[in-house]
């Protein structure tokens, strides 16, 4: 079906001279003549039976019409813009690359090995896009993403990357139970973070322990400020230890309780099916597989 549209070259027109006011101006921006610019909205004018400009001396003005139009069409052309840039490098093996993560693993366990991509590959610039919850990817902005959770992953190729380990911290302050009751804890202040709600449970039931009733407690959406609570005093959580080991090792958290639990949730780094197979997002997704140990050539 033929899609009812004006030719590009009016679409352009158009927006030089509602940009410009000014056909001469916006004739040379275009590198045509005035009357051929003129022809091309006089033609985009008759196809949509709509006046776009009212003509004052020199210079043109736009119609309510023709300010809704631009204010409509602009985002829409930068759009076309933006993806004709992205097809023109899609076969490079160097450039901008998007990778998606969660603010906290982002800024504690991912940034360092962006430090060394760029050390290692100076020809990439690689961006980072955060959101706190999985279904908040969106596919059209990242190249790369990490998440954690269990596949499938619907419209994504996925590669498993790592696993993760549960563990209970506390405030240096707080007496350690060790391997003590586990269930004792629950009498404690509990901190959730809240798209792990079930982090405690998982925790207990890893031990072959039930929770018998909801926790009730303040809530974060973000591990960091989570751990800031932690540290504060306000309470125990259930923490990923790879987020927390560097307060680990320095005592500004402790473990609350011996047992930690590798969990079948595991994190992925996730590919968006449409952008599989472009050479520089290959590049930095094997690198990332090759950092992390997978048996897989880090730079073809």
């Amino acid at each position: 079906m033929r899609r009812r549209i004006p030719s590009i070259t009016a679409l352009l027109c158009f927006e030089a001279a509602a940009r410009t006011e000014n056909f001469a101006q916006a004739a040379k921006d275009l590198n045509m003549t005035q009357s051929a610019l003129s022809r091309q909205i006089q033609t985009f004018e008759a196809f949509i039976k709509q006046q776009l400009f009212t003509r004052v001396k020199q210079r043109v003005k736009l119609t309510s019409a023709g300010k809704r139009l631009i204010s409509e069409l602009t985002p829409q052309l930068e759009q076309i813009e933006a993806s004709l840039l992205k097809i023109c490098s899609h076969g490079d093996l160097e450039g901008a690359v998007n990778i998606g993560t969660y603010p906290t693993f982002g800024s504690r366990w991912l940034m360092p090995k962006l430090m060394e991509i760029s050390q290692k590959l100076p020809g990439f610039t690689l961006n980072t896009i955060t959101y706190l919850a999985n279904r908040d990817i969106d596919p059209s902005l990242v190249d790369i993403a990490i998440v954690q959770g269990d596949p499938p992953w619907k419209g994504f190729r996925s590669d498993y990357f790592f696993s993760e380990t549960l563990v209970v911290i506390a405030n240096p302050e707080f007496k350690m139970v060790s391997g003590g009751d586990p269930l004792s804890l629950l009498k404690q202040r509990i901190l959730q973070h809240t798209t792990r709600l079930d982090s405690w449970k998982i925790w207990l039931n890893s031990q072959n322990l039930n929770l018998q009733k909801p926790i009730i407690g303040p809530m974060f959406s973000q591990f960091e400020m989570l751990i800031d609570a932690v540290k504060g005093g306000h309470g125990i959580a259930v923490i990923p230890k790879l987020l927390v080991d560097k307060e680990l090792v320095d005592g500004q958290l402790v473990l609350a309780h011996s047992h930690e639990y590798t969990s079948e949730s595991a994190y992925y780094l996730l590919t968006p099916c449409v952008k599989v197979g472009t050479p520089k997002i290959e590049r930095i997704r094997k690198w990332l597989l090759h950092r992390v140990g997978a048996q897989i050539s880090p730079y073809n």
